[in-house]
């Protein structure tokens, strides 16, 4: 039987979404956003440097409720993975375009997808119109400064190809712009993000299957290890591979029946984006995999004020594979409008990718999901949600036509 569900020493595995920043992002974030939540809601939190586990990660200390917690977190990389695969040109990023759009059109899969929720439906049609966009800025500015620089000569303005090469110097330049000021746009970024997946039809690349067995080993050396808990935190994208990485663990035996407490909190999940297509048999097998198992707690946070996810859907059911047995995850929402001030929600209302990190952020109006108290307080997973209900309005609509596992 695994130990105490009270926790001393716990460890944290916190795999990012499609993520290209460094990994020490997020301890400033967690220093930062852990210091204010501790202030709002009065107990200690502190960082320090990492005394456990890999090259990127931190210590953590906090006194919650009269007991105090160690905890080693470890962010599991794949940045380089993902820079790697964004390193298209301007034209092969319009070529992503035209693929991924056939990808979710041609196989219904965004159809569907828009049976459950329309904001990461929107996300995902966003870098197609915004690409075509810019392209026709660039089209409209070649044209316009190619009619002033060279009227009235005749044949204007495409007068021995002159006026041709001008409009497509410019149409070149004006993309080039665009992509430079991606850090507002965000279009080659989400356009990069949906072909990452949509390339292989939901199946993963083999350079991240290799990264997930790696993490994989990391993980079970940490249960073989003197932790109370051993916690695995799925941020997005990286929701859908803690999913098979944990369900291969189970497989093959790798999580000890006398070791620490397993948890898995899975954050704003995208896990349809995935599972609709076509090739994503892995990820669905997974799923209805380590939905009937008790060898961990799956716990999955979303909010419907997060355009990016897909709030309050059961990733299980909704992929068409939950089993008669179910018993994972228990659904919740942070409910953003209710534990942020009205303030504070005016300030983020609008700022998708802002609320897309809000899970691991500090809430003003903390309701029964706090990040810190979850990843460094004194209850493994399992306890703290084990009186919660699942959040009311869950859906789960089996709307994926694609259900092959195998």
């Amino acid at each position: 039987m695994h130990r105490s569900q009270t926790v001393r020493r716990r460890r944290v595995f916190y795999i990012p979404g499609y993520d290209p920043i460094h990994p020490r992002r997020y301890r400033e974030l967690y220093r930062t956003e852990g210091t204010a939540q501790a202030a709002i809601s009065g107990y200690a939190l502190s960082l320090a440097p990492k005394r456990a586990g890999g090259p990127y990660g931190w210590h953590v200390t906090s006194t919650q409720d009269g007991e105090t917690v160690e905890a080693d977190v470890e962010v599991l990389v794949w940045a380089d993975i993902v820079r790697d695969s964004m390193e298209a040109s301007i034209p092969a990023t319009y070529l992503q375009l035209v693929r991924t759009a056939s990808a979710y059109i041609g196989s219904g899969a965004l159809f569907r997808l828009m049976r459950l929720r329309k904001g990461p439906v929107i996300a995902a049609l966003y870098p197609i119109f915004a690409l075509i966009l810019q392209a026709l800025a660039g089209l409209g500015a070649g044209w316009a400064l190619a009619a002033l620089l060279l009227w009235p000569l005749p044949d204007f303005p495409f007068d021995g190809g002159l006026g041709l090469a001008l409009c497509a110097g410019v149409t070149w330049a004006v993309l080039r712009w665009f992509r430079k000021q991606d850090g507002t746009f965000y279009a080659y970024y989400l356009m990069h993000d949906y072909a990452f997946t949509a390339r292989w039809g939901g199946a993963n690349p083999e350079a991240l299957e290799t990264r997930m067995a790696a993490f994989g080993d990391t993980i079970a050396q940490a249960l073989s290890e003197d932790w109370d808990e051993v916690l695995v935190v799925g941020h997005s994208s990286g929701a859908h591979l803690a999913v098979s990485i944990l369900a291969d663990l189970i497989r093959a035996g790798r999580v000890p029946a006398t070791g620490p407490s397993l948890g898995f909190l899975s954050l704003g999940h995208v896990v349809p984006m995935v599972s609709f297509l076509p090739e994503a048999k892995r990820l669905r097998g997974d799923l209805a995999y380590l939905c009937t198992r008790p060898e961990l707690a799956w716990v999955d946070v979303t909010a419907p004020g997060d355009g990016c996810a897909f709030a309050l859907c059961d990733p299980v059911k909704v992929s068409g594979v939950g089993p008669v047995g179910q018993i994972q995850p228990l659904i919740l929402s942070a409910a953003f409008t209710m534990t942020l001030s009205p303030k504070r929600w005016k300030e983020l209302r609008w700022r998708f990718f802002r609320l897309h990190f809000q899970y691991l952020c500090a809430f003003d109006r903390p309701g029964v999901y706090d990040y810190f108290r979850v990843t460094a307080g004194p209850q493994t997973l399992k306890a703290r949600f084990a009186a919660t209900p699942p959040s009311k309005s869950v859906i789960e609509i089996p709307a994926n036509r694609f259900t092959s596992t195998g």
